[in-house]
């Protein structure tokens, strides 16, 4: 299994709204072969602050298994998300094993060339 992080934006969007359009990607990414797929949490409380379980806005984190088709499936419908945008940039943050990916507002050729880069490189065994 690999965690793979994602951190939407849109330009102009206030935390509400990029909340919603997290909620959406969400739901269409559980409909995947996927473990699971939750909300990224925020990195540790400042020291001397109190403890609690923050998310950070338009954060996931999808457990999945090391399979290119999988990754792929994942990349697909965020892909899908970048393109009901509506005339607004959004932007889409990929990390996965410390290898980024950055989507935004890049032609469809080369969006499908970094995928296949990015889905290649992390390619299981059993897809080698």
């Amino acid at each position: 299994m690999s965690e793979l992080r994602v951190q939407l934006s849109e330009s102009g969007a206030d935390a509400e709204r990029l909340d919603t359009l997290t909620g959406y990607l969400r739901q269409e990414l559980v409909q995947l072969d996927v473990g699971d797929v939750t909300a990224l949490r925020a990195g540790p409380p400042p020291p001397g602050a109190r403890a609690i379980d923050a998310i950070a806005i338009g954060g996931l984190l999808i457990t999945l298994t090391r399979t290119a088709q999988g990754v792929r499936n994942v990349v697909s419908a965020i892909r899908g998300w970048l393109a009901q945008g509506d005339g607004s940039k959004r932007t889409v943050r990929l990390e996965l094993d410390g290898d980024v990916l950055e989507l935004s507002e890049v032609s469809e050729k080369d969006q499908t060339r970094l995928i296949e880069l990015f889905v290649s490189r992390h390619a299981g065994p059993e897809d080698e």
